[in-house]
């Protein structure tokens, strides 16, 4: 390293002409050692390197300049200080010190600024704000006003990141936005959120949610008539404590919920992104021209500063002069790391292979990985202090990448999946515009973007790019006067359109092997996805609603029981108080006929549920999101399922081939290769060395000795042409990556179906080696030579219309080291659907047989074929087809009509084709068992018509022989009618339709077609966008009042999800949304069934259970109320107060009756077994009517039985004269103590035999809390001297009094239910044997 230069002393004598006339290359350093041959290495920092800044470039520049400005200054100002010039020289950065050149590193005498901080008076700091616009007024020398922005060590400004526009931008109106800057409008934030609440509406809507349950609302108004002395019966507080507990218990759970998909949204919104962040240059000491030039005009010279303005003009004339647009880029960058969360409008995301989309975005370059990798490092330099152009790989590089002449050119094309946005399993090809591809980095802050409103159409985008001219610069010491270069004047924007084939739509997935640069459109709120996804929604179980409509009944009941009372006394006045007063205070009394504590035991039994289905170790995984529709399992009739990705994996695999013969699958797949590589290898010839020919269609096949008979030989040559063609006839392009330091070769397509087919042909012993624009290259698997090249001359790709693709290639001849095209053999080939070839290939007998038995076992079907041409039939049609390609009318139609009249007849057919969509593990079983079990199953998808059909033959939603009645591209109403009288008529027909057609339906025929859909066992929807996924489900949930259930795992299913009654999202292989957005996560598709016959069975059955018997405890101490008042004249007096009150429906009897949560009837194996089990939860026997007043009737019983016995059995005190039972009731009197300690005993114990009768299958639980609450119950008596006598208590005429209450009661129901078990059995007895 050379030694440091002498820069002049601080206190040498200041000469103004003498730094004129110094030389540049003496004063810049690094130009001259950049000059040099070699340079030593660059000495290793670990510092990351800030983006090149030219002052440290040309710092006697600076100093000359700084002081002709202060020469002018001090005229024109003489009070300025002129300290102020030099306070760059003498102030240094926060944590690098400066030295004279500009450069930054650590403390030396390199880095020793010129005038030492302690010799020089240090000034007051200045406002930054006052500093910043000096600067720009005076052109202060850059290290200077650079100062007065700090900048962070990655080498921008703080400020940046947090200024935001004030205005918002109106989303009904295009958007202009500034690539890699801040934009000027206010964009919604790059977040996702499937919060129901936010912390403001979460109290009153949780709160306005439970007050709209009538129970709720009833016991709100109890509670408060308690504030009325005429009607309080007993503490506030016996009242008041049980809602709150109830409401409290609510509202925490929905909390817990919603803090929970906050916490999973959070997880998804900190996903990190590479981001560009781009630096203006002209901040780091490259002005711009415009404000000189204002500042210039008229200026007058005058005296002594007048010789300095001339000083000052000299320079900036220079530096005007050297000017450039084609030097240094508008602006350098770095990589950095962002949140998704923090993804902005305008914001260049750098993305790669199988990454997700955070937004919506429009594609500024593509380039592959090899030329990225193959771009040369800066070259090193002498002085490792000084920052060159080039920055570190961290940060970018400046310049563009000097791409060698073996390494691939940028694409500009990268392939994208959607199927997490509409479903298509097909890849979608995304092109750059020229106009971005080819422009450097730097200069992207130089774009600006067009695009339309926010919009829902996910195949719709319009829009364009605009390059702003470059502004010109100042100094650029890489740049001569002489290269000069299109002044701005001259220099006109320049604009490209822009279609959805430069999109990248938020939660589509890069598919290529390549780095993408986009720039972002559309954030948050307003992507594609969010704009097709219904807002979420507050689910409220089906079971919720059976029970608010019970309660009903039972305040109907209660009133009724008051008003009677109160009419059976002859409405006179008790105690001062009027009958209406008297009515109010028994409605008080009889309360408890409505329970409050039902809501907090459902919604307790919910959340044990929840634990029990997170914790089933044969679902692993699985995800409770929301925690209050469990029961709503157990109901579901319509099933709603996604295809991609949920019934399948979306991966192909080739299955089966047939060659008119013979048919290959399996194992016979052995036979296939052993002809091609009987047909691909190359014989020797005499020279060793020489290398081998290519091979042709026209090449004779040779068959080995041992099998040469004339029937193998034409198999063997008809299985060689075939492959051959699968070979040639696609529109896949190979790419190398390397995985565990291994160099593997994928592949690039539209469609997995055509990767699969290549794959497949690779297996087989061909593989495709290269594929560009216009040619193609075949490989021998055995031999790893080049054995077929091809020249593409055209390409015909596959269309939703046409349902085939075509490729017309020349093969070459010779060697494979010097391939030669002349007199090469001209052929088209061309695959499709077997609708559309079988008028396309010749004549033959066994296409439309073969093609449909591939079709019965699911796989889809390609015909090859292929046709040889002639140099003057191709020649013909060239020229006809380039004429109607310039047809301004009816373009495409002339087209189609020279290639059928050229290359569309009398192809040769080759074989068909059967690929498999691979489905999801035991998806056919699953499928199988949920139509056992009485649920209709409908399949939604995006996909294709073809594909649809397909993967519903092959995973048995369409069961062998079942009529399929297609309805496609449906655009006349009396067609839709005509269709929909057919089905009519066949109610077991499976109705295949498509998205167009179902809109049709929906417009037009809304309630006929959905009252015949929905009695069809199977209904499949293809080409259905998100928002009709989500309308079918609210049609079939509005016409049916059936529970439904969706279950999808991509972004396109979460409209669906959220509309239905039960939405089960997959873990997708490229995205969570779904599972996200649901009710409840699943990892594979046959966690469903027992989810639902399993899980949702027992919940549904305990919450019935559970609600009857809190029923039941009620209205049992209501009945006993009930009988006291009429047996005291009908006096509105409280028989059990306070804690009586409390404690029955808490301590007493809670813990057994929630035992009821852990019941089941039978095993998880017969569940799956005999899901029939599961169609009866739909007639609803399990909580109906029916089984209401059941309960009710023995609440009756047991209530008068319990009260009446007691009253009579209750002994009278040994003073009483006269000892009738019936006339010491009253409160207060010596018996009525008595009397409550029997009825109240018998009462708890009553209750907890009959939870016991209940149960079928013990759990140590059960025992527990019976066991445990009998306990406590007898443990807590001598406690309860305030309500009990307890002399009497402890006698033993009141145990015996108790049992014979207790044993009345429960001993004709309990005989009622036996003989019913054996007369009619239920039936998961009948399956059990017992």
């Amino acid at each position: 390293m050379s030694a440091p230069h002498q820069y002049h002393q601080p206190n040498a004598p200041d000469d103004s002409d003498s730094d004129l006339e110094l030389d540049l290359e003496e004063l810049d350093p690094l130009a001259a050692s950049s000059n040099s041959a070699t340079s030593p290495p660059r000495r290793p920092s670990k510092e990351q390197h800030k983006p090149y800044q030219l002052e440290a470039r040309i710092p006697l520049r600076n100093l000359r300049v700084g002081r002709l400005r202060a020469l002018r200054r001090n005229t024109a100002s003489p009070s300025y200080d002129d300290d102020e010039d030099l306070r760059g020289l003498i102030e240094d950065d926060h944590d690098t010190q400066r030295n004279s050149a500009g450069s930054s590193g650590t403390i030396g005498d390199d880095d020793a600024p010129l005038l030492s901080s302690s010799q020089v008076r240090r000034r007051t700091p200045r406002n930054p704000s006052a500093m910043a616009r000096l600067g720009s007024a005076l052109r202060l020398p850059s290290f200077i006003s650079s100062q007065t922005r700090p900048m962070t060590p990655g080498g921008h400004h703080p400020a940046e990141d947090e200024e935001e526009a004030e205005d918002e931008h109106d989303p009904s109106s295009n958007r202009n936005i500034a690539v890699g800057q801040l934009q000027t409008s206010r964009f919604p934030p790059n977040a996702v959120s499937n919060a129901k609440y936010t912390p403001w509406s979460f109290l009153p809507r949780t709160l306005y949610n439970e007050f709209s349950f009538f129970i709720n609302m009833y016991f709100l108004l109890v509670a408060l008539s308690q504030i009325i002395p005429a009607l309080r019966i007993g503490y506030l507080s016996t009242y008041i404590a049980p809602l709150a507990f109830v409401i409290s218990v609510t509202l925490g759970k929905e909390a817990l919920d919603d803090i929970a998909r906050r916490r999973r949204d959070a997880e998804a919104n900190s996903e990190g992104y590479t981001v560009l962040r781009f630096e203006d240059n002209s901040r780091n000491g490259v002005a711009n021209t415009k404000t000189s030039d204002k500042k210039g005009k008229g200026r007058k010279p005058k005296g002594r500063s007048g010789m300095g303005a001339r000083r000052l003009s000299d320079i900036e004339d220079e530096e005007r002069n050297m000017s450039t647009t084609t030097g240094m880029p508008t602006s350098s960058y770095q990589e950095i790391v962002k949140p998704s969360r923090d993804l902005k409008v305008g914001d260049v995301v750098k993305l790669g292979k199988d990454q997700r989309v955070p937004a919506d975005m429009v594609l500024l370059k593509s380039y592959s990985n090899e030329v990225a990798a193959s771009a040369p490092e800066p070259a090193p330099f002498e002085h490792p202090e000084l920052l060159d152009l080039g920055v570190s790989a961290a940060s970018g590089s400046l310049e563009k990448p000097q791409t060698p002449s073996n390494a691939p050119e940028p694409t500009g094309e990268a392939f994208i999946r959607t199927d997490q946005l509409d479903g298509e399993t097909d890849w979608k090809l995304r092109i750059t515009s020229p106009l971005t591809q080819s422009l450097d980095i730097g200069e992207y802050t130089r774009l600006r973007v067009v695009a339309g409103k926010p919009d829902k159409k996910v195949n719709e985008f319009i829009g364009t790019v605009e390059l702003l001219p470059k502004s010109r610069r100042e100094y650029d010491p890489h740049i001569s006067r002489d290269e000069g270069g299109p002044s701005t004047a001259t220099e006109q924007v320049k604009s490209a359109p822009l279609n959805i084939d430069s999109t990248l739509w938020a939660n589509t997935v890069v598919a290529s092997s390549c780095a993408v640069l986009a720039v972002v459109v559309y954030t948050g709120s307003q992507t594609r996805q969010a704009l097709s996804t219904s807002p979420s929604r507050s689910k409220t179980g089906l079971l919720e609603y059976e029970i608010n409509s019970l309660t009903k009944i039972l305040c109907i009941l209660t009133l009724s029981l008051s008003f009677i009372l109160v009419a059976a006394d002859g409405f006179r006045a008790q105690d001062g108080n009027q009958w209406y007063v008297l009515v109010m205070r028994f409605l008080i009394l009889f309360s408890t006929i409505v329970p409050v504590g039902l809501r907090v035991n459902l919604d307790m039994g919910k959340s044990v549920y929840a634990y029990l289905i997170e914790h089933d170790k044969e679902i692993r995984g699985t995800v409770v999101r929301t925690s209050t529709i469990p029961e709503d399992l157990g109901r579901v009739e319509y099933l709603l399922s996604d295809k991609t990705g949920t019934l399948t994996q979306n991966e192909m695999e080739m299955k089966k081939i047939h060659v008119g013969t013979v048919s290959y699958a399996n194992e016979a797949m052995d036979e296939v290769a052993s002809y091609v590589r009987q047909s691909f290898i190359v014989q020797p010839s005499g020279d060793a060395t020489a290398p081998p020919p290519l091979i042709t269609p026209s090449s004779t096949y040779v068959a080995p000795l041992t099998s040469a008979t004339r029937t193998r030989r034409e198999i063997g040559s008809r299985v060689r042409d075939v492959v051959l063609a699968l070979a040639l006839c696609h529109n896949v392009t190979p790419t190398t990556e390397e995985k565990d330091g291994e160099t593997v070769i994928s592949y690039q397509a539209s469609s997995p179906d055509e990767i699969a087919i290549v794959r497949w042909t690779e297996a087989v012993g061909l593989r495709l080696l290269q594929r560009d624009r216009h040619s193609m290259a075949l490989q021998s698997v055995e031999t790893g030579k080049l054995v077929v090249r091809v020249r593409i001359l055209n390409v015909f790709p596959f269309t939703s219309e046409g349902k085939r693709m075509g490729i017309v290639v020349k093969f070459c001849s010779g060697t494979s080291s010097s391939p030669t095209e002349d007199d090469g053999d001209i052929w088209f080939y061309q695959k499709g659907a077997d609708t559309v070839m079988s008028t396309i290939v010749a004549a033959n007998d066994w296409l439309d047989e073969e093609t449909a038995n591939m079709a019965r076992e699911g796989l889809r079907t390609l015909v090859v074929g292929r046709k040889k041409l002639s140099a003057g039939i191709y020649e013909e049609f060239l020229s006809k087809y380039s004429q109607a390609a310039l047809a301004l009318h009816n373009r495409d139609t002339a087209l189609a009509d020279v290639v059928k009249a050229y290359l569309e007849n009398d192809l040769e057919l080759l074989g068909v084709t059967g690929v498999e969509d691979k489905l999801q593990k035991d998806v056919k079983s699953s499928l199988e068992l949920l139509r056992n079990a009485g649920i209709k199953i409908w399949m939604l998808t995006g996909d294709k018509v073809e594909t649809a059909r397909c993967v519903a033959v092959s995973s048995k939603l369409v069961a062998r022989g079942q009529y399929v009645h297609t309805i496609a591209k449906m655009k006349r109403k009396d067609l839709a009618h005509d269709s929909l009288d057919f089905l009519r008529g066949k109610p077991d027909a499976c109705l295949l339709i498509d998205g167009e057609s179902l809109a049709l339906m929906l417009t037009h025929y809304r309630e006929q077609f959905i009252s015949i859909a929905v009695t069809l066992p199977t209904v499949v929807a293809c080409r259905c966008s998100p928002t009709q996924k989500a309308d079918v489900a609210k049609l079939i949930r509005a016409h049916t009042k059936k529970r439904i259930c969706c279950i999808g795992d991509g972004g396109n299913d979460v409209s669906m999800i959220q509309a239905a009654d039960v939405g089960v999202g997959i873990v997708g292989k490229e995205g969570r949304q779904a599972s996200l957005a649901a009710d409840f996560s699943i990892e594979q598709f046959c966690y469903l069934t027992k989810l639902l016959v399993w899980h949702g069975r027992n919940s549904y059955k305990r919450s019935a259970k559970l609600a009857q018997f809190v029923i039941h405890r009620g209205l049992i101490i209501s009945v006993c109320q009930t009988v006291y008042s009429i047996a005291t004249k009908f006096a509105p007096n409280a028989l059990y107060r306070d804690w009586l009150l409390v404690g029955y429906s808490t301590v007493y009897t809670m813990a057994p009756v929630f035992s009821l949560v852990l019941d089941t009837d039978i095993p998880s194996s017969l569940a799956h077994l005999y899901p029939e089990l599961y169609a009866e939860l739909t007639t609803n026997l399990t909580l109906s009517y029916r089984t209401f007043f059941i309960w009710v009737l023995v609440s009756i019983y047991q209530g008068s039985l319990i009260q009446v016995l007691s009253q009579f059995l209750t002994p009278a005190p040994a003073t009483s004269q006269t000892p009738p039972p019936s006339t010491d009731l009253d409160v207060g009197s010596p018996g009525f103590s008595r009397m409550v300690a029997l009825s109240y005993t018998a009462l708890v114990l009553n209750e907890l035999v009959m939870v016991a009768i209940e149960i079928i299958t013990w759990h140590w639980a059960m025992w527990l809390s019976i066991l445990g609450t009998a306990g406590v119950f007898f443990a807590s008596l001598p406690f309860l001297g305030d309500y009990f006598d307890l002399g009497f208590v402890a006698s033993g005429a009141f145990l015996w009094r108790v049992v014979v209450v207790a044993g009345v009661s429960l001993g004709p129901p309990y005989a009622v239910k036996w003989i019913r078990r054996l007369w009619r059995p239920p039936s998961y007895r009948k399956v059990r044997g017992v």
